[in-house]
């Protein structure tokens, strides 16, 4: 893995987000060379600034909305790697302001991928979409990548049509393209609102109790390097063949137990160092989200050899460790977040990795410098 992105120019958007800042760091730590677009921070504090992700890599502001910028950044790049991770993330905030929630998750995505058709064809695209994706989310089955798409409310419907813009991309223009589902991650640096662990903390923070919407919902939780080791295995091995440019689930084993907000909640509280306090919420608001949603990442396990690294016990201490050191320790961010990612190790699924993709047939001639 360290000598695939070695020296790579991977251009990523969404890196002064959670996930985005999570992901630049360990792409930093594996030797690429990265651009990064997007907004501000979107909240303050952030990851993007307590651990200066800004340092080492490009960083080009811009809103995915913004044509004209995307396709600057593209060409200016031009990326051998893209991780697409800019979006609007959060379901309620979609609800209250749907337009632009369409505009960023379904045109922003058509946006990078017209600058990628155009600046940099050769490259290995992956579309980070959702679990919320999938029709029929209250089934209480798990979903297979072939299910059919939907989406009861703005977040989710505008993120089923990035994957729908995805695949016409891909299909239309004979482009590298994969997209990644998963959700519900957990872990350090997250500062979100309608966020169950970032309010579990400001609430710990200030002694108040924890309003949690529906403690019996249940999610695929795992900690944020889970699926982040997965997509960096899918951007590699989509390098070396187009037989991965398709969708894929990343999330926990089949044979783990589903948790309820309640589970975490508890589990959280007691390694952050204390039991918290939960009150129900005044008055509902926003969406209906549905009662238990899961995925089935056979197809990531069977083809990838990808499976979550660290259980969500693991998970759940990690991140509260973040936090406790972080926030109540004063530890420098940047120190504690690189910790972890090594600690994490080689993301899932690397082995052998270059070799077999070296002995794989490739639709497209490497551009000049594509191995750095």
């Amino acid at each position: 893995m360290h000598d695939f992105f070695a020296g790579r120019r991977v251009l990523l958007t969404g890196h002064t987000g959670f996930k985005g800042g999570w992901l630049a760091l360990w792409l930093r730590e594996l030797g690429a060379e990265v651009t990064g677009f997007g907004g501000p921070p979107p909240t303050e504090p952030s990851l993007f600034g307590l651990a200066r992700v800004a340092d080492g890599l490009e960083d080009v502001p811009g809103d995915l909305r913004d044509r004209a910028a995307v396709a600057a950044a593209v060409a200016v790049a031009p990326p051998e790697v893209v991780f697409h991770l800019a979006a609007e993330p959060l379901v309620r905030r979609a609800w209250r302001a749907p337009v632009d929630a369409f505009a960023v998750n379904a045109l922003g995505t058509a946006h990078v991928l017209d600058a990628v058709r155009e600046y940099a064809p050769e490259a290995a695209v992956v579309v980070v979409t959702t679990d919320k994706v999938y029709a029929d989310p209250d089934s209480g089955r798990r979903f297979r990548e072939g299910d059919p798409l939907g989406g009861k409310d703005p977040y989710s419907a505008s993120k089923a049509a990035a994957e729908l813009v995805a695949a016409a991309y891909r299909d239309s223009y004979d482009l590298r393209i994969a997209t990644a589902r998963a959700g519900n991650v957990i872990g350090g640096g997250d500062w979100a609102g309608d966020r169950i662990l970032p309010d579990a903390v400001r609430a710990a923070r200030a002694g108040t109790p924890l309003v949690v919407r529906d403690p019996a919902a249940i999610r695929p939780w795992q900690h944020v390097l889970n699926p982040l080791s997965g997509y960096l295995v899918l951007a590699e091995r989509l390098a070396g063949s187009g037989e991965h440019a398709r969708a894929w689930n990343f999330a926990p084993p089949l044979e783990d137990e589903q948790r309820p907000v309640a589970w975490l909640v508890e589990r959280f509280g007691a390694a952050l160092g204390g039991r918290l306090e939960v009150s129900a919420p005044a008055h509902r608001d926003g969406p209906v989200e549905a009662a238990r949603l899961a995925l089935d990442p056979s197809l990531a396990a069977e083809r990838l050899g990808w499976r979550e690294r660290w259980e969500l016990e693991r998970g759940v201490a990690e991140t509260a460790a973040w936090y406790r050191r972080v926030v109540f320790e004063r530890a420098d961010a940047r120190d504690v977040t690189l910790a972890q990612i090594r600690d994490f190790g080689t993301p899932c699924g690397a082995g052998a990795t270059n070799r077999e993709v070296a002995a794989r047939p490739t639709r497209r001639s490497a551009p000049p410098g594509a191995h750095g």
